[in-house]
């Protein structure tokens, strides 16, 4: 008995197209199934608490032509919705806005430097903040998780609302217990 016959089939009854059709999906059903990936990680993980957090955001040169209702606006809502890596999370609380001065290095006479307020006209239409945002994250061996994106300092955060969309500096993230 020949191992293969004129027409491809293996001992005359099986075909070599359909056995490779079967190993494929076979090979593919295991794929996702079986063999697990961090990719495929559900967004409700079962047994994973979350806990309070705090994120302090930093807001560097914000072109704006009225500081005063941004902030206004921020404080009044109390909420504000951030994207993480471009991965929207939601809202979070908005617990503090704090508005930065600006100010130039202003060399002296004598030699040294000090911190004065900008004068330049077009300073009025530039502001730097200061946020605290408040949430719920897990809190992993990694760092800190808000809803499935890590946020550590440096990372940045996109704040977004009715009226504002501006991009921020994670400067600090807090556990609160």
């Amino acid at each position: 008995m020949k191992f293969l016959d004129s027409k491809g089939r293996l001992f005359g009854k099986l075909s070599l197209l359909d056995l490779g059709a079967a190993l494929v999906i076979l090979l593919v059903v295991v794929g996702i199934f079986i063999v697990p990936s961090p990719s495929g990680t559900s967004v409700a993980q079962v047994g994973v608490t979350t806990k309070p957090v705090e994120v302090e955001a930093l807001v560097r040169g914000l072109s704006i032509h009225d500081p005063d209702a941004l902030i206004a606006d921020l404080e009044e809502a109390g909420k504000t919705n951030i994207v993480i890596r471009n991965q929207p999370h939601g809202e979070v609380d908005v617990k503090s806005v704090q508005r930065l001065p600006r100010e130039l290095a202003v060399p002296q006479p004598d030699g040294s430097v000090k911190a004065l307020p900008d004068p330049r006209d077009r300073a009025s239409y530039s502001m730097d903040m200061l946020l605290v945002l408040g949430g719920r994250g897990q809190v992993t061996q990694d760092g800190i998780t808000l809803g499935n994106n890590k946020v550590k300092i440096g990372t940045p955060l996109e704040l977004e609302g009715e009226t504002y969309n501006f991009n921020a500096s994670t400067i600090a993230v807090r556990v609160l217990e």
